[in-house]
Formats: structure tokens, C-alpha cells, sequence
């Protein structure tokens, strides 16, 4: 894939996302002339090809499609990594939205290093679940969750934008858990998974 089509479609997606969320007439404004950038990206100043590009990506609005959640499951000496999110108090496995133009595991360890400051890699694809079945309370958008055995290799505790706290914790003594993200039957079956790496990923 060429790099400028990697940007013009992440532009493309921002442009998606913020005209999802966006209330002002002038933010919504901004989000659809960055669909337009996008679109004259790939097609060189021609106006007909711009006019079909946006066609073309107009035609996604109003489709729904799952949105993909990726945790990562990170154990030192049978302790389960977990981070506080600043947003409820509570705590989680790291995680967040998957990002266009990434591979999956690059969006997991990606969020482990940003939430955490703990440098992991994937080792495994542990479990693919529908969030409604396992994670109340309800959302308003349909989640696909993605969950992955990840082996700790550096780094250090460090928080961020989007939580406050850092820590390992043993699978008895689990803190309070942001159940939206996370909930303690995921962190023992993950435990499970990282203690037998030929466990088949589950799905449904």
C-alpha cells in the first residue's frame, strides 16, 4: 500500500469519526473538508476523480459496522498488568479503538506502550468476543472485541492522557474493574490462555 494512500485514508477516517461526534455546523464543515483532502489526494487535482472518490466514501455513511476494541493481556510472575482509566476511577486491561492502517497487533501493543508505558509484544490471538454478550453496560455502537496474550519485554509504569494509574495485580485480589473494558471472567481466562499458549482462540 502506498504511503499517500495510507494517509488519504486515514484522513478519510477522521473525517468519518468527527462527523459522527460533531454537533457544530462549523466543526462539520471542517471534518467534510478533510474527506475532500483526502479525495484530491488520490486523484491529483481532477475534479471528476475527487467527485468519485467522495461518492464513493459517502456511500459508507449510515452503514454500520462493528468497531474494534483491542485489549492486551500481560502477566510478570502470574500478576496481571492493568491500567486505571481517568474517565471512571476504574481499572482495565490496556486497550482501545483498533486504528486504520494498522496491523492488529500493532494497535494492541500500541495502546499497552501508550496506557502503560510497558513495552509488549503479541504472541497471541486469545480471544474474539461480542462485546454485548460479555461487557455491560450496553453501547451505543455494536463492539468486537479482540483480545491478546502479549509477552512483556521493557519499559516502565509510566500513565497517561487517557489513565492515572499503573500497576500488576495477583488474579485474587483484582481492584475494581472498568466492566465496559474489562471484566474479571476475560483476565482468568486470558490467564488461562497465557499458561497454555495451544489453547485455540475462542470465538463466537
Amino acid at each position: 500500500m502506498s504511503s499517500l494512500l495510507r494517509l488519504a485514508r486515514r484522513l478519510q477516517a477522521l473525517s468519518q469519526i468527527g462527523l459522527q461526534f460533531a454537533e457544530n455546523p462549523f466543526d462539520r464543515e471542517r471534518y467534510q473538508e478533510l474527506a475532500t483532502i483526502a479525495a484530491q489526494l488520490l486523484s491529483t487535482d481532477d475534479a471528476d476523480a475527487t467527485a468519485q472518490l467522495l461518492s464513493g466514501w459517502q456511500t459508507e455513511i449510515g452503514y454500520a459496522t462493528p468497531k474494534i476494541d483491542v485489549r492486551g493481556a500481560v502477566f510478570k510472575d502470574d500478576r496481571i498488568l492493568l491500567v486505571r482509566e481517568r474517565s471512571d476511577g476504574k481499572w482495565t486491561l490496556p486497550g482501545g479503538w483498533a486504528d486504520v492502517n494498522e496491523q492488529p497487533r500493532e494497535s494492541v501493543e500500541k495502546e499497552i506502550v501508550q496506557e502503560s508505558g510497558y513495552i509488549a509484544n503479541a504472541a497471541k490471538l486469545a480471544a474474539l468476543y461480542d462485546r454485548d454478550r460479555h461487557n455491560p453496560p450496553r453501547y451505543l455502537f455494536h463492539i468486537w472485541k479482540v483480545f491478546f496474550i502479549c509477552d512483556l519485554v521493557g519499559g516502565e509504569a509510566r500513565t497517561s492522557i487517557e489513565t492515572d494509574g499503573v500497576d500488576f495485580f495477583s488474579l485474587g485480589a483484582l481492584p475494581a474493574l472498568s466492566l465496559g473494558r474489562t471484566t474479571a471472567a476475560q483476565i482468568h481466562r486470558m490467564h488461562e490462555h497465557h499458561l497454555d499458549r495451544s489453547l485455540p482462540a475462542d470465538f463466537e
